[in-house]
């Protein structure tokens, strides 16, 4: 099967940042099938476009197997929300030119994963142009996600998101969905046929936790980071208005009399705001760390005691489940979870973690004295994680349902075609 994924945000080899399609791209390349993926320049937590690509319009590259088709990027994507808006479209224009004038016209299939939402754009005509048919996937409800934390105040690019949202659920042959609340809403709220909606959610990739857990020295690595005799509550994601991770900050504020150490590791826009807010508290319990690979982040979680998982306090985000979170648990890690919603509900379904109230310091100082004061605790609500995890999270198992879902797909529009013939 010859597939084409279209997302900005692929990650390049040894970047940071969730991995879910170079995991996903590489499963399947590994089982024969052809996988074409036209992404962005800029990364989504980066603040100048990699040398390599400065001057050019577009760049062809493999990523193992994979072929990748690199496209402009305004590198103004990370100063503020109109940089970003200027961002996202300059690569639909980008895309949409690789699309139709370097790409072949022999593709079985066209996945389209959002966000941004602008991306179903190149979708839909990439699909009528080329004759193929497009999925498309929710990883975040978009636009609610935007007008709820006042990113998006404008009524009339509110109304232009929300026509757009409906054109292209209504244009895409199938719509996958990472959470079962996203599931519900399209079909509730945005009137999807429950027969066009899939769920394949996102997932740990455990072939590489459980090298580490099995390989990793961490009493040396806690070492040689200044991590011993400390409590380490490590946050993995990105700085953003979204993630409001001024609540960590006052959190540590009010924790400055224990032994707890908070790592920030991630970019993102709010990333110099944040860190300028803790040197004005005088804050001597935060470190904030650049983003690193994949690899290098499994080490900081299973050097950590317990991790965070943080959202602001919206509406939208009780939808979402957290990236990370999945991650935590697979290096038996538990979450303190300040996001309420489907993301608690799964920490508590697998007694993985602890719910604490968003935007609250007193309850999460409160729920991580529960931990310091009951390491047993932590031992037991890692195990379930990764018990959990592993039976339901797995990103090699997920990966393969995800391609018999859309493999069906095929299957079915080739009988329907020979029923027209």
């Amino acid at each position: 099967m010859k597939i084409l994924l279209l997302h900005q945000f692929y990650l390049e080899e040894n970047d940071s940042g969730g991995s879910r399609w170079n995991e996903i791209t590489k499963n399947w390349s590994e089982k024969g099938h052809d996988i074409t993926v036209v992404a962005g320049m800029m990364h989504y937590g980066g603040k100048e476009k990699p040398e390599q690509y400065k001057g050019k319009f577009f760049a062809r590259r493999k990523q193992g197997d994979i072929d990748v088709w690199r496209c402009h990027v305004s590198e103004n994507y990370n100063a503020n929300f109109l940089g970003r808006l200027y961002g996202y479209f300059s690569f639909v224009f980008s895309s949409l030119f690789v699309g139709l004038f370097q790409l072949k016209n022999d593709y079985d299939l066209i996945v389209v994963t959002s966000p941004p939402l602008f991306i179903g754009i190149t979708g839909y005509v990439l699909s009528r142009l080329k004759k193929v048919p497009f999925v498309f996937e929710v990883r975040d409800l978009w636009p609610e996600s935007a007008i709820d934390t006042g990113v998006v105040k404008n009524p009339l690019l509110i109304k232009l998101s929300f026509w757009l949202e409906h054109f292209i659920y209504k244009k895409a042959i199938l719509i996958n969905v990472l959470t079962p609340a996203f599931r519900e809403t399209l079909i509730t709220k945005k009137h999807v046929h429950p027969d066009k909606i899939i769920y394949i959610p996102n997932a740990a990739d455990f072939t590489l936790s459980d090298i580490y857990l099995k390989t990793f020295d961490v009493a040396q690595f806690k070492k040689e980071q200044a991590l011993e005799d400390r409590f380490v509550v490590t946050y993995v994601g990105a700085h953003g208005l979204a993630n409001h991770l001024e609540q960590i900050l006052q959190t540590a504020k009010i924790m400055e009399d224990t032994k707890a150490l908070f790592l920030l590791i991630g970019q993102g826009m709010e990333k110099e705001r944040l860190k300028k807010k803790a040197q004005e508290l005088e804050l001597t319990n935060v470190r904030f760390i650049d983003s690193v690979p994949k690899s290098e982040i499994f080490k900081y979680i299973l050097a950590s005691d317990v991790g965070a998982s943080v959202l602001k306090k919206v509406d939208a985000f009780k939808t979402v489940y957290s990236n990370k979170t999945f991650d935590y648990m697979s290096c038996k890690k538990p979450t303190l979870m300040a996001i309420d919603g489907v993301s608690r509900e799964l920490i508590e379904k697998a007694d993985a973690g602890v719910y604490v109230e968003p935007e609250n310091p007193d309850d999460f100082r409160k729920k991580l004295l529960l931990y310091m004061n009951k390491p047993e605790l932590i031992k037991h609500h890692g195990a379930n994680g990764y018990r959990y995890a592993k039976a339901n999270f797995d990103r090699s198992i997920l990966a393969e349902r995800y391609l018999r879902e859309i493999t069906e797909l095929k299957v079915e529009l080739l009988i329907e075609n020979a029923l027209l013939i």
